[in-house]
């Protein structure tokens, strides 16, 4: 069975799809290795007329009354919705994950967010300062033109977390998707167009790092975004404080979940392998330093062990596979290598190992100390180092020790307990007897290595929008002259 997902064109420039003038860069379907389509970078030339677009459209655009702008987002989630399975299928094809999860979790949840911004759009309003008869109002107004840069776990979440905010406030945007998941921004950009957005106001363009570093460089550009790693987030950070653009970065993490040794078994173990398994293990938040109490650390290692043994591994077509593929065979070798290093550090292996084929199953090293390397570095991949902790005010500081910050979890029935962990833990995010969770309605983002700046929720507002006062005299000038 062929599965084609050849789109019109590989770049989409001032409202149509455009054929890119670079190198070829052809799309592996995870599971079986074929080619599923055929694109081409964006030639220098090509980024600069996306950007150029952009700049030229973005004053209409921004001119507009804000719930017109906000309009066209909430058609764009409605079409979303109504071509849930098609784009759930293709997500598949692009990630390799499963269809039980695209089906949740990746076109929804930017549907989400587009109905999010949409919805905020008009209430987005300025202040009015009172200073005796003289007063200042501000005006918050839009960036100019926004670059996009979108990692290859979530493509079509990213492309959505990071258009609404940004086109609601009048920006235009030219997003760059990774190049191993290039599909869903190309039709989000189609579904934009369909429900009303202007030519120009969102582009994509595809290609490797030099694409990302010409859009990034671009004079035109005004704020960038990126979701990616640390070296990736450092190096563009750079590059957009040449021109002291605006950024947002989210990145990676090494995020800490605290077992209590009063928290329900059964819900921590499910978190622990939601926080580590789901996506084959490959979201940037993933809980991968399981901490667990001594006192109840033999009894979660052996439900662990059940639950893990029952997951379904397979077909990510297939509506009952529940563990997909890894994403290239790259990612497959860092992964396999990573597993290696553990066990040479002498982490035990509860369950998993390196796999076969094109799947790492769901794999658990236990008896780990916080130098190994498994227990400080991202492996981005289904690999839980679980270590074993004492007292609350150790586990806090051994949590906290990590370069990392994007998120961490707490465990535990005592509910002042989990509220002051959760306060201590050096992480955007924390979840209490919950992981992974991220609804639109609460801003995400990382500390320390892990970003800056928050995307989702009405803190992203601020990021793609900047203030503007107005002093408004109301008597004679008082010249001391």
């Amino acid at each position: 069975m062929s599965h084609s997902a050849q789109p019109a064109a590989s770049l989409y420039i001032n409202g149509a799809p455009v054929e890119g003038q670079g190198a070829e860069l052809a799309v592996h379907y995870p599971y079986t290795g074929e080619v599923i389509a055929r694109l081409h970078e964006a030639s220098v030339a090509q980024v600069a007329e996306a950007t150029a677009c952009a700049a030229a459209a973005q004053p209409a655009w921004a001119a507009l009354r804000p719930i017109e702008r906000g309009r066209v987002l909430m058609r764009a989630a409605a079409i979303i919705r109504k071509r849930a399975e098609e784009l759930a299928r293709l997500e598949v094809l692009d990630t390799g994950k499963p269809i039980q999860e695209t089906r949740v979790a990746d076109w929804p949840s930017g549907a989400d967010a587009l109905e999010y911004f949409g919805g905020l759009a008009a209430t987005v309003t300025g202040q009015m300062i009172p200073l005796g008869g003289d007063f200042v109002y501000t005006i918050r107004e839009a960036l100019g033109v926004c670059a996009g840069i979108g990692a290859w776990n979530y493509p079509s979440q990213i492309a959505c977390w990071k258009a609404a905010p940004a086109l609601v406030m009048g920006n235009a945007m030219v997003f760059k998707p990774s190049e191993e998941t290039p599909l869903g921004a190309l039709k989000l950009a189609e579904i934009l167009t369909e429900a009303g957005l202007p030519a120009g106001i969102f582009n994509v363009v595809q290609g490797r790092g030099a694409v990302g570093a010409a859009l990034v460089s671009d004079p035109r550009v005004a704020k960038v975004s990126l979701t990616g790693s640390v070296a990736t987030g450092q190096k563009v950070y750079a590059a957009a404080a040449a021109g002291m653009r605006h950024v947002t970065m989210e990145l990676g993490g090494k995020s800490p979940l605290i077992v209590f040794d009063d928290a329900s078994l059964e819900d921590a173990v499910g978190a622990a392998m939601l926080a580590n398994f789901y996506s084959s293990g490959q979201i940037c938040s993933n809980g991968t330093r399981v901490f667990v109490q001594r006192g109840i650390l033999p009894a979660f290692l052996a439900r662990l062990s059940e639950r893990a043994a029952q997951i379904t591994i397979g077909d990510p077509l297939d509506d009952a596979t529940q563990h997909g593929p890894i994403v290239s065979p790259a990612q497959l070798q860092k992964i396999r290598d990573a597993i290696g290093k553990g066990l040479d550090e002498g982490a035990r292996l509860v369950c998993g190992g390196p796999g076969e084929g094109v799947f790492v199953p769901p794999t658990v090293l236990a008896d780990a100390s916080d130098e190994m390397w498994i227990a400080r570095e991202e492996i981005f991949g289904p690999v839980m180092t679980v270590l074993a902790f004492d007292e609350e005010p150790e586990v806090v500081a051994r949590a906290n020790a990590s370069a990392y910050g994007l998120a961490a979890g707490v465990f535990t029935r005592d509910l002042a307990r989990g509220h002051r962990v959760a306060a201590a833990l050096q992480a955007g995010t924390t979840w209490i007897n919950a992981y992974n969770l991220t609804p639109v309605e609460a801003p995400f983002g990382g500390v320390k290595l892990s970003g800056i700046g928050r995307e989702n929720s009405a803190a992203a507002i601020e990021h793609y929008s900047q203030l503007k006062s107005v002093y408004v005299g109301m008597g004679g000038v008082d010249a001391p002259y």
